[in-house]
Order: C-alpha cells, then structure tokens, then sequence
C-alpha cells in the first residue's frame, strides 16, 4: 500500500492543511500521468533544443 501524500509530507515535517490536500493529490496525478505519457511517447516527441545567446534579448535572425 502506498503511503498517502499526507502521510510523506508529515515523515518529512511538513504540515499542510486538509483543504490543500486534494489540490496536491491532483496535481500528483497529474505529474504522474505526464510520466508515464513520457514513457511510452516516441522521443522524437519531446525533442527540443534550446539556444543561449548571452544578452540574445535583442538578437534577431
């Protein structure tokens, strides 16, 4: 049985109040689903590439 999130934050000394609970158990199913996503995806589905260009703010093409 998995812990619940409650349970971990508490193990890690984190007090959160019961309203935010479930906002933080779906936005962990939600990182999950992206997980497994991400899993099974082709890799040419999350190639990117990222250029930095050191004061590039006002380079053009």
């Amino acid at each position: 049985m998995n812990p619940s999130i409650k349970e971990v934050l508490e193990g890690k000394g984190i007090e959160v109040p019961d309203e935010h609970l479930l906002i933080l158990h779906a936005r962990w199913e939600a990182i999950q689903s992206l997980g497994k996503e991400s899993k099974t995806a082709s890799l040419e589905d999350y190639d990117i590439a990222l250029r930095n260009i050191p004061g590039g703010d006002h380079y053009e093409l």
